[in-house]
């Protein structure tokens, strides 16, 4: 296979999964940034974590939630913390606590009912990520999983679940960014 082939291979396979998605999974990925809009428009705030590729999407999203998406500096800064950010609480809560409880940690620091918790998984098992599903629903947050390949058990644990059923990471993860970026359309319609 050529270099172009396997260009057109790739552009076309996230093609057909982002086509897929908005067909299949359109009502859940309005359902969650309708959840977004009420929280933030109540001055809640959206805490947002994964591990790896997720860890930067992750922190990409609370990016154009607290600086600006589309519709420049008019728009007030919206309240989003990325528990991936700080490397300081990360590696110390993974030396001394386990590497499960870096996110846990966090929201039982940080978050309060009412706000929101976004979990951004491929796999939809990442230990840390289903802790902190379990420990945000414990304290009254509204939880949203953004997963891959049949959602794992952090679908299963979100209030809302959005899931992008492809089994290759690279995919996942492009129609994930989209989703954000589909999210941050909705948030700035409203407020």
């Amino acid at each position: 296979m050529s270099d172009a082939d396997t260009v057109r291979a790739a552009l076309g396979q996230s093609a057909e999964w982002h086509r897929t998605v908005a067909a299949q999974r359109a009502d859940a990925i309005a359902e969650a940034a309708s959840r977004l809009r009420e929280a933030l428009a109540r001055g809640r705030r959206v805490l947002v974590f994964g591990n790896g590729g997720s860890a930067t999407d992750a922190q990409h999203f609370a990016t154009e939630l607290v600086g600006q998406y589309g519709r420049g500096p008019g728009r007030r800064a919206l309240p989003a913390i990325a528990l991936t950010a700080d490397s300081a609480i990360v590696t110390a809560v993974a030396n001394d606590l386990g590497f499960e409880q870096v996110f846990v940690r966090q929201l039982q620091a940080l978050g309060e009912a009412g706000d929101v918790a976004v979990a951004i998984t491929t796999s939809g098992m990442s230990a840390n990520v289903v802790a902190a599903l379990g420990a945000a629903r414990a304290r009254g947050l509204t939880t949203i999983a953004l997963t891959g390949r049949d959602g794992g058990e952090a679908g299963r644990l979100a209030d809302v679940h959005v899931n992008v059923p492809a089994a290759e990471t690279p995919r996942v993860q492009e129609v994930h960014r989209t989703i954000l970026h589909v999210w941050c359309e909705l948030i700035e319609q409203e407020l």
